[in-house]
């Protein structure tokens, strides 16, 4: 389509769009999203097929201002914090649901190789978690408590340095996105073959239900988070590898900026998986079987409820459902 064509059956809707933002009254959220995602579309047309016109800079300018009103039409009540966790992180997480369902998909094929080599190979058990940790937790089952690890330590202490350690891992997972995903997939694969050859052991043992109450406590929502980091790392790296209609630098820093928003939202659910391994974990042999499935599956029940169920339930109030497009946002 010629150029002067694509304005001419865009014009009116465009004005039209300037006319409500520039109102006294806004139209309302749902609207406002539903203008913004027809501009960034008209946008990304614009940047393939007329690369050199002034008329990017205008959609441009249009779709800024239209960004602009969303997020200048909150409620003067809603916290910062509060927008990000119950609005901001739910769309994004929308948005990229594919990185998040691919993340998972990763690690379950690795957690898959974990066990399988451990499996087929009692080396691997040693070779991947070492000798010391090995013979102390045979130790433990010997003992009668295969989790006895975790009751190591002051609480505190234990808290502190978990969710260090765990902040850290994170971090790195995401970071190493940069290096077109292929660094975010080595760290997952590293401590999903872990996983998988850490729980397999129990397993030959004949203590796999016992350690699955004591390690899920707090593995529910920790592992869900590094999984949830990993799949931040990915979208970094798709921004770096698929620019699509932008620049690679401008599609980077696209991806950047809603990455690490995702990576954020990880870290309260680190910190509480932290807190529960450090002050809940330890009582995991010492309490009813029922109180520790309970934990167990309110807590993965709630995160996995946060990143993909809440996040439908968003999109749909602000009109975004069956509407966004990958490209538009990497």
């Amino acid at each position: 389509m010629r150029e002067a064509a694509f304005i001419k059956k865009n014009k009116e809707k465009w004005t039209k769009f300037e006319a409500e933002i520039s109102g006294k009254t806004p139209p309302e959220a749902g609207e406002l999203s539903r203008m913004y995602i027809q501009i960034l579309n008209d946008l990304s047309y614009a940047r393939t097929y007329y690369p050199k016109s002034k008329l990017k800079s205008y959609l441009n300018g249009l779709a800024s201002q239209i960004f602009f009103k969303i997020y200048g039409t909150r409620p003067t009540d809603t916290n910062r914090i509060v927008y990000f966790f119950k609005t901001e992180v739910p769309i994004l997480a929308y948005r990229y649901r594919p990185f998040l369902k691919a993340a998972f998909v990763f690690f379950f094929i690795f957690v898959s190789i974990g066990v399988i080599s451990s499996a087929f190979d009692d080396r691997f058990i040693r070779l991947i978690l070492g000798d010391a940790y090995v013979n102390m937790t045979l130790d433990n089952i010997r003992n009668g408590d295969p989790v006895a690890v975790y009751k190591t330590g002051p609480a505190w202490a234990s808290h502190i340095a978990i969710t260090l350690n765990n902040l850290k891992v994170g971090l790195i997972a995401y970071v190493s996105g940069i290096f077109a995903g292929i660094g975010t997939l080595y760290v997952l694969f590293q401590n999903a073959v872990m996983l998988g050859a850490f729980q397999y052991m129990f397993y030959k043992h004949g203590v796999l239900w016992p350690s699955v109450r004591g390690i899920w406590i707090h593995g529910s929502m920790e592992i869900f988070a590094m999984v949830v980091e990993a799949a931040a790392g990915l979208i970094l790296g798709a921004g770096l590898l698929f620019p699509g209609s932008f620049s690679r630098k401008e599609s980077l820093i696209r991806a950047a900026r809603d990455s690490i928003k995702l990576f954020i939202s990880t870290m309260p659910f680190t910190a509480a998986a932290a807190l529960l391994e450090g002050y809940i974990t330890r009582f995991a042999s010492d309490m009813p079987a029922v109180l520790a499935w309970l934990i167990i599956l309110s807590t993965l029940g709630f995160i996995f409820w946060y990143y993909f169920i809440y996040p439908l339930r968003v999109a749909r109030q602000t009109g975004l459902y069956q509407k966004i497009k990958l490209y538009d946002f990497i």
